[in-house]
């Protein structure tokens, strides 16, 4: 396991949990639509809210594997 492959899981790992405290902020804030999340307007606040977290998660899933020589 490198320490490299650790430094950026866990930066993704706080990356997402900003991504949680702002969509819980925004939630809170303008309340949310079903279609805010799932088909948001280009200039949406969470337009690509959904891909990117899904993104990074699956870069953690990925990384997890790696760190522990296993398959996914």
């Amino acid at each position: 396991m490198g320490v490299i492959q650790v430094n950026e899981k866990q930066k993704l790992i706080q990356r997402m949990l900003d991504m949680q405290k702002q969509f819980i902020e925004f939630e809170h804030e303008e309340g949310l639509n079903v279609k805010d999340y799932f088909a948001p307007s280009a200039d949406h606040p969470l337009a690509k809210y959904a891909g990117d977290y899904a993104g990074f998660a699956n870069q953690v899933v990925d990384l997890a594997h790696q760190e522990k020589a296993s398959k996914r």
